[in-house]
């Protein structure tokens, strides 16, 4: 199979649509066509991409199972002047999908590792959401069990930018209710199958739409969920809400005998605070007492 100029030792990183097949590059399918491999998350799944578009390369699997072994091999073959394409199963590798691992060690190595743009579920949900797009930050999957995912949202409350998660059709509902319990009346939209036929955007508060959500038809499909941004009253409950709660852990801390200094960096380090913001915290607390 003939390779493009200068391709040689090159990694790929190719995105690919997220549901409508016309959203792929002319690029794309050249780099597809004319590489000597593709590094897959599913190869079954890519197969029927590449199929569609008469592609023929061969196939290899690279998935969070394997990609710590993979990713070596991967670059020896790099190494030795093979040309790669890097894949998901949809949109832009690495963007809450493997290729950490082989982007990084590509690098490491000295090889060259190329964008591909395209298709990307967060940007584009983001494009048409109706909410602020000077700022935004991407936090990928929030976590599944319902305590992490609080605390993950409390970290995020303070948060001026759009926020934007993935999260699965089965935990929607949950997520909604967590996130509306922490972040409060915010205004917030629920995307599902972008670019696929039954695209829809729903719009509404994070109350309104943990009501909607709770019916479980409403929730099928690959979901995108942005949430508006803090606003002055949001940022000051939040810094309220966190002097609270490293006071009540220091002082419990210190009753379970630690010292100061261990209390301060204990608690700290539970509650993701910078150490010199948990030290501000202690002097306001000692001040309080003082008066």
């Amino acid at each position: 199979m003939p390779q493009c100029e200068g391709m040689a030792g090159r990694l790929y990183i190719v995105s690919t649509p997220i549901g409508n097949l016309e959203d792929i590059t002319q690029r794309a399918l050249r780099i597809l066509r004319e590489v000597d491999l593709i590094a897959c998350e599913d190869t079954r799944h890519t197969r029927k991409l590449l199929t569609h578009f008469g592609i023929e390369t061969k196939t290899i699997s690279y998935h969070e199972h394997n990609e710590t072994d993979r990713a070596g091999e991967l670059c020896e073959m790099l190494a030795a002047g093979k040309s790669i394409a890097l894949v998901s199963d949809a949109g832009t590798p690495l963007i809450s999908d493997p290729g950490f691992r082989i982007v990084s060690l590509a690098i490491e190595k000295g090889l060259k590792a190329v964008p591909v743009p395209g298709a990307n579920a967060a940007v584009a949900a983001l494009s048409a959401a109706g909410l602020p797009t000077d700022e935004f930050f991407f936090a990928g999957f929030l976590p599944a069990r319902s305590g992490a995912r609080v605390a993950r949202l409390e970290q995020l409350q303070s948060l001026e930018a759009t926020l934007i998660v993935y999260e699965a059709p089965h935990r929607i509902a949950a997520t909604l209710r967590d996130a509306a319990e922490i972040l409060g009346p915010r205004d917030a939209v629920v995307v599902r199958e972008l670019t696929k036929l039954h695209e829809e955007f729903t719009r509404g508060t994070l109350n309104q739409l943990a009501e909607t959500f709770t019916d479980k038809n409403k929730a099928r499909g690959e979901i995108v969920l942005l949430i508006a941004g803090a606003r002055e009253t949001d940022r000051q409950t939040a810094h309220q809400s966190g002097a609270t709660a490293f006071a009540e852990r220091f002082a419990s801390l210190q009753q379970q005998g630690l010292d100061e200094k261990g209390a301060l960096k204990k608690a700290a380090r539970e509650l993701g605070l910078k150490r010199d913001e948990a030290y501000r915290l202690m002097m306001a607390q000692k001040n309080r007492r003082s008066r």
